[in-house]
């Protein structure tokens, strides 16, 4: 009999659920967006729902099935399939996602954070493939990592490792983050950060044939925004991704002197600004590491096209996946 995985990207816009194959292809999936203003149960409901109709569209059942794993961007008391914090669905905070989740469907699940998901997928089929200890970062609207250690997921004493989005790489920034402290990560490279960054470019002089101080308010300010920027050579947005790129490169910096990788895989939508923010990344880093880079730790771009959902289904059995890299 054919088995396959079953992946659950829940996010606060989107929610996609995917058979996929042991090699991580996708078969066949589904999104939706009229979730966000349902309730947790209704939501499992659907997910549930989503799940059977693609089981049906390719005449499996749930026997095929070796288990539903669910990559989500909320906080998770791992060892208790617990959500502690999501701020972008009401309702979850507390919510016994896995249990729920079990009780709905006849064969194991699994629900870790996203980024941890996304982690393991680039380890299983992607950039980190053949590695043993290797760290994804997502570069998008928040800031944060999953952490391959021996071929396992380090998830720390309650299942938040990895928020490295909160570490301070700048203390003496006046930028706050979502969790109120000045200089995280997040506060000064995130996408969710980009309109009072750009704002305050502007207010230092820097200038732009696509925004100004009078406009600022008026234009749509994110990922894509620096992106077109970066194709014309706008000062503005050289001059953010300078920014940004430095601060990432910290970031990389610091999680090499913890956890000493074989590579830092890059993935998240600020990716997408190409070669000027990876050159900064890695400059930056290589000025900080100098001669304390005893063996090269490459920094690459993720290579798994859908990693919310392909991750999600490599979380299906991760303990018995040890080495298989």
């Amino acid at each position: 009999m054919d088995k396959f995985l079953c992946g659950v990207d829940l996010g606060g816009t989107k929610l996609s659920v995917g058979l996929v194959r042991e090699t991580g292809e996708i078969l066949d999936q589904e999104t939706v967006y009229d979730h966000v203003k349902k309730k947790p149960d209704q939501i499992l409901d659907q997910i549930v729902g989503l799940i059977h109709q693609l089981l049906t569209r390719q005449k499996l059942t749930e026997a095929n099935l070796q288990g539903v794993g669910v990559g989500t961007a909320g906080h998770l008391r791992y060892r208790d399939g617990v959500i502690i914090t999501m701020s972008n669905l009401e309702g979850f905070r507390g919510f016994p996602l896995r249990d729920r989740l079990q009780a709905r469907l006849s064969v194991p699940v699994e629900v870790d954070n996203d980024a941890n998901a996304q982690a393991f997928a680039e380890y299983r089929f992607g950039a980190g493939r053949g590695t043993q200890d290797m760290i994804f970062m997502t570069l998008s609207t928040q800031i944060g990592a999953g952490i391959v250690l021996g071929g396992k997921l380090l998830r720390g004493m309650t299942g938040t490792a990895g928020e490295i989005g909160h570490t301070i790489v700048d203390p003496h920034s006046d930028l706050v983050c979502p969790c109120g402290n000045r200089g995280c990560l997040i506060a000064v490279a995130s996408g969710v950060s980009l309109p009072l960054v750009v704002r305050r470019k502007l207010e230092q002089g820097f200038t732009s044939t696509r925004i100004s101080l009078a406009t600022v308010g008026q234009t749509t300010v994110d990922g894509n925004f620096i992106r077109e920027g970066l194709l014309v050579q706008d000062a503005l947005a050289l001059a953010v991704v300078a920014d940004y790129s430095a601060s990432i490169g910290i970031g990389v910096y610091n999680l090499f002197q913890i956890f000493n990788p074989e590579v830092v895989v890059l993935g998240g939508g600020l990716t997408q600004w190409g070669k000027p923010y990876f050159d900064g990344i890695e400059r930056r880093f290589k000025e900080l590491a100098r001669d304390m880079l005893f063996d090269p730790m490459p920094i690459v771009a993720g290579t798994i096209a859908n990693s919310g959902l392909v991750g999600a289904a490599s979380l299906v059995g991760e303990a018995s996946q040890v080495g298989l890299g």
